[in-house]
């Protein structure tokens, strides 16, 4: 059985939705939805931006207004350090930190408050191997980003800064291959259990995105409400035509119809 202090309900018009966190994976991120959920900083957010086969995204206050472009960009007005651990992986129902890209972010620091949940499609072999060298890629990459944006590499930065604006592209690749083995030396490339290859072809998810999100979190009960909100009518930049509010709270708190904490 879950945890009632440790678990999530996510409430929508569409259905509830049970989201089990995981405190001993990524305590931090555990800690800040929770806080955030009893405040009420969720309620009435949209899930900004959904896609099928990918994900379903909310928790962003910006969401809340007219203007559509800046959804995405919003949060408590903080980051959080990542939480990344092996072994927990993108499958579908998993919930991660959403967070900026790692040529802006090279620590993969999660935004405040967005997250989003894991909709994923059901893989193959083949899918499986070449997802995971690609997530593989992508988290060499970042390493390689972290490792250039480092205080003590300032001169080397600004050595491949001028020559992207040089146009000397071949100057680039020669320096981040031959910086390629220093910033990957610790990196243990990604190897999927026969176990978590099953998941991934009977459940589904999204492989690529691994150790490169934090994940703490997965849904336990309602994951078709989470289908139906990833096949919504879609308008601007992924967002879903007819809004998809959200009120969030800890299970352990009294609930009234509308979603407001009933005072114990």
């Amino acid at each position: 059985m879950s945890d009632p202090e440790n678990t999530l309900i996510l409430k929508l018009a569409k259905g509830n939705v049970s989201i089990e966190l995981l405190p001993d994976v990524a305590p931090n991120h555990v800690e800040r939805i929770k806080l955030l959920a009893s405040e009420s900083f969720y309620d009435n957010c949209p899930f900004h931006r959904v896609i099928e086969g990918f994900m379903i995204q909310g928790g962003d206050p910006n969401s809340k207004d007219d203007d559509l472009r800046n959804d995405g960009q919003g949060g408590p007005g903080y980051t959080l350090p990542a939480e990344i651990v092996r072994g927990y992986i993108h499958k579908k129902g998993a919930i991660a930190a959403a967070r900026i890209g790692n040529e802006a972010n090279p620590a993969m620091r999660s935004n405040g408050s967005q997250f989003y949940i894991v909709h994923g499609r059901e893989r193959t072999e083949r899918d499986i191997d070449q997802l995971m060298a690609q997530a593989n890629n992508n988290i060499e990459q970042g390493l390689i980003t972290a490792y250039v944006s480092a205080p003590e590499n300032t001169e080397l930065k600004q050595r491949i800064d001028q020559a992207r604006m040089d146009g000397n592209q071949g100057v680039v690749r020669d320096i981040l291959d031959e910086i390629k083995p220093l910033a990957t030396k610790d990196f243990e490339p990604i190897v999927y259990s026969p176990e978590q290859r099953e998941i991934y072809i009977k459940q589904g998810g999204v492989p690529y995105l691994d150790m490169s999100y934090t994940v703490f979190g997965e849904v336990i009960q309602g994951l078709a409400v989470v289908d139906s909100i990833a096949q919504a009518k879609k308008t601007y930049a992924d967002r879903p035509v007819e809004d998809i509010p959200m009120i969030l709270r800890v299970q352990t708190m009294t609930l009234a119809p509308d979603g407001t904490i009933i005072e114990q």
